[in-house]
């Protein structure tokens, strides 16, 4: 079955992240196009996608291969490489792409400093084009850059065939939960209606709650006192609202931000990620 799709993988030249954005008229998508390796590069193998691409590509690259090389090696000796599609950028930012004769049109890739962009069955070249302006043009954060991109080749008509599955991949060394692995963010929506509208609202929801990036407010009296409400709303503080981020205060934040997945928030040393006032102010729910 042929994956046909469109994507793009990336380098973030502010901060070395990489990062692979895709969706397609195919179910999970996310579980065959996209491979990424935090200080090695990113790959999005499609078309009548040959899944060892990727790991093999990974591999090429960190023994020093550019993405040009790399495309060379693997498909001389595939038959069925005029079927393939490929992307790989690397981690100095050096990027490539390659759609076989065979693959179904349109059919075709941008290869620029920091990015590669692909796609095939698509409704035409404006597709590529549009999600290349948009990721050079964007300024945000990477991650949703990448998702800009998605957007807009989505917005230019995107698969001919319509819209089914995406998925995000963003690696970072020890940017993975507890700093183990370099999976920064790895977010997938397999059979969705819309589903690059729903890839963004799921990474609203987890950038709020596990990236460490993101404005931080002072734990003043004021902030203090707010905390101390709605906690007390929620049944997880019982103690006086006087703006002081004491012990019970702190324990009882504490203990909200472990229920709620929230571990990953700075709170305390005279300072409180934003993200965990917004989560507060929305929380409807009791406590467990």
């Amino acid at each position: 079955m042929r994956i046909c799709t469109f994507s793009i993988v990336a380098r973030d030249e502010e901060t070395g992240d990489l990062g692979v954005a895709v969706q397609s008229r195919f179910i999970a998508v996310g579980a065959v196009v996209p491979y990424a390796r935090a200080r090695t590069g990113a790959v999005a193998t499609q078309a009548y996608a040959n899944t060892a691409y990727g790991p093999a590509a990974l591999e090429l690259l960190s023994k020093g291969k550019s993405p040009e090389e790399v495309i060379k090696s693997l498909i001389a000796s595939d038959r069925g490489r005029e079927e393939r599609q490929l992307g790989i950028v690397d981690s100095k930012g050096r990027s490539a792409t390659f759609t076989g004769k065979k693959c179904l049109e349109w059919a075709g890739g941008i290869a620029s400093e920091n990015y590669a962009v692909q796609g095939n069955i698509l409704v035409s070249a404006e597709t590529v084009e549009a999600m290349a302006r948009t990721f050079e043009g964007k300024r945000a954060a990477f991650p949703e850059r990448l998702l800009a991109a998605l957007e807009a080749g989505q917005k230019a008509g995107g698969d001919r065939r319509g819209m089914q599955s995406a998925a995000l991949i963003v690696v970072r060394e020890g940017g993975g939960y507890g700093g183990f692995n370099d999976r920064y963010i790895d977010l997938r929506v397999d059979d969705h209606s819309e589903p690059i509208r729903e890839l963004k609202r799921i990474y609203t929801i987890y950038r709020g709650i596990m990236l460490k990036d993101g404005e931080e407010v002072l734990l003043d009296r004021r902030t203090c006192s707010y905390i101390q409400k709605r906690l007390r709303i929620l049944n997880y503080y019982s103690g006086e609202i006087n703006g002081k981020f004491d012990a019970k205060t702190r324990a009882a934040l504490r203990f909200y931000m472990d229920v709620n997945n929230l571990e990953n928030r700075k709170a305390g040393k005279g300072k409180i990620a934003k993200s965990i006032l917004d989560y507060l102010k929305n929380d409807k729910k009791r406590k467990i």
